[in-house]
């Protein structure tokens, strides 16, 4: 063969080479194989999607804050304990309350309280805005979980609202009694009926003017929160000053 012949033999070839599908160079036309498109395969110097983050799944979004009438088994289990005969307001005025909250850590928990049903929607409302503002609460469980001790509920730094018995140290009925009441991170921020600290760990957050999470002071989202709603801050009473407490009398 000549070198002409050899010369032409080879042009012919690349020819063929660009040709081909698929097989064109850098700027070319050709396409990818059909098979490579079909089976997702990444193409050369393109990095891979990270497994979650191409088509990363929408976080699950919490359930909605909700109010209804107490369910027969929680009815069962507040009988002997949160509520009994002679209470001043009947089970079947009371409303329990399933809601979203903040804990200290910035994670958005699952709670319940029980309250009378005319403050269900206000109470709602008023722990809405303080998920928003994330105020961290410590636990929010029914104070069945405690045996229908308000000294244990509070030890445990325990949100909670209703609870038929009386004003410590008093023989008459406390708001919680009505479900008018509501109690809320109970250590950092006392109750001081007489000289006294309820609960003991409170003496660490008697000092108002050092705001340490949870802490609830005068003009912040927490009093702003409830008071849009009807509610009294038991922090700015003049005698018996109660900074965890929220009411709102008939």
């Amino acid at each position: 063969m000549t070198v002409r012949d050899r010369m032409l033999a080879a042009a012919a070839l690349v020819s063929v080479f660009l040709a081909a599908p698929g097989l064109a160079g850098c700027g070319g036309t050709g396409r990818a194989p059909a098979t490579a498109a079909a089976s997702g395969a990444a193409s050369p110097g393109v990095p891979s999607p990270v497994a979650g983050t191409a088509s990363t799944t929408p976080a699950e979004t919490p359930p909605a804050d909700s109010a209804e009438p107490l369910p027969p088994d929680l009815r069962q289990a507040m009988t002997g304990v949160s509520w009994r005969p002679g209470c001043p307001v009947g089970l079947d005025d009371l409303r329990l309350l399933r809601l979203t909250y903040v804990d200290f850590a910035g994670t958005e928990r699952r709670g319940r309280l029980v309250v009378h049903q005319d403050l269900a929607e206000a109470t709602l409302r008023a722990f809405a805005k303080l998920r928003a503002a994330r105020f961290p609460i410590r636990g929010m469980r029914l104070v069945e979980d405690y045996g229908g001790s308000d000294d244990a509920s509070m030890a445990a730094d325990n949100t909670s609202a209703f609870n038929c018995r009386n004003v410590p140290n008093t023989k008459h009925w406390s708001n919680h009694a009505y479900g008018r009441a509501i109690d809320i991170n109970p250590v950092e921020n006392p109750y001081l009926p007489k000289g006294q600290i309820m609960p003991p760990a409170g003496k660490d957050y008697l000092d108002r003017r050092a705001v340490r999470p949870g802490m609830i002071v005068a003009g912040d989202p927490v009093v702003a929160a409830f008071r849009a709603e009807g509610f009294t801050w038991g922090g700015a009473w003049r005698s018996g000053v109660d900074y965890q407490h929220f009411e709102r009398p008939r």
